[in-house]
């Protein structure tokens, strides 16, 4: 996000907070912002309480819930050591025996299959069918193709997360990063090591916890579409999105 864009035309306001990389609070629909639409869709699919995973530097972020009046509970991580390193730093947020949604700050999912994870009521993910994602999402068919896929055992629970997948099967599901666990995951992320760019991954953690934690998760089949905002040249394509 904090790259330069040739031809993305940003207003002064999205130049400065894309510069800052806080996608999060880039205005992207009058000065809603993505954290604006994806408090609203947590809240319409029946999650209640919201946490955010921040950088000690991020106080622009507690600045803007506190002028929107929004109720969120922080949480530090020190240094950007990956995703599953994020959810570790949340452990202090979750109470004994609660289940808990996690997501991208720079995704906004759909509301069903928000309410479909919640309606699980047991540790699960969200399969988004990848054609649904090229038709209904404003990500380019080129990105969906490298995203993970998902393989699903007998019993419809994840088997396991195919990263950068050699064959694109058009056909098959993919990974958002929409999970809802249980904190056995905590105990999964203290137990993997770095991947080889360095950083301790979400996937590799859940994969883990299926091997070896006895820790099942059950796979939601979407049909919906997600809006993405990773770099600058989506900015243009969430703002037209409805």
């Amino acid at each position: 996000m904090r790259a330069e864009s040739a031809g993305t035309d940003l207003s002064e306001e999205q130049s400065r907070i894309a510069s800052a990389g806080i996608k999060a609070l880039i205005p992207i629909r009058g000065d809603r912002t993505m954290l604006d639409l994806s408090i609203a869709n947590l809240h319409a699919a029946g999650f209640s309480d919201v946490g955010l995973v921040i950088g000690d530097e991020h106080q622009e972020i507690r600045e803007f819930c506190a002028r929107r009046g929004y109720k969120v509970s922080f949480a530090i991580q020190k240094e950007p050591l990956g995703t599953a390193d994020a959810v570790l730093a949340a452990e202090s947020l979750v109470e004994t025996g609660e289940l808990f949604l996690i997501v991208n700050s720079d995704n906004l999912y759909p509301v069903e299959s928000l309410k479909s994870l919640r309606d699980a009521n047991r540790p699960a993910m969200i399969g988004f069918e990848r054609r649904a994602l090229i038709e209904n999402s404003n990500i380019p068919e080129d990105r969906i193709a490298k995203f993970a896929t998902i393989e699903i055992d007998p019993d419809g629970n994840l088997a396991r997360v195919v990263e950068k997948p050699d064959i694109v099967d058009l056909d098959a599901l993919v990974s958002m990063n929409a999970w809802l666990f249980d904190r056995t995951i905590f105990d999964a992320c203290r137990s993997v090591g770095p991947s080889p760019r360095g950083e301790y991954e979400l996937t590799s953690a859940v994969q883990f916890g299926i091997d070896n934690l006895n820790s099942p998760i059950a796979v939601m089949r979407s049909d919906e579409g997600v809006i993405d905002l990773s770099s600058r040249a989506d900015i243009g394509t969430v703002s037209g999105e409805r």
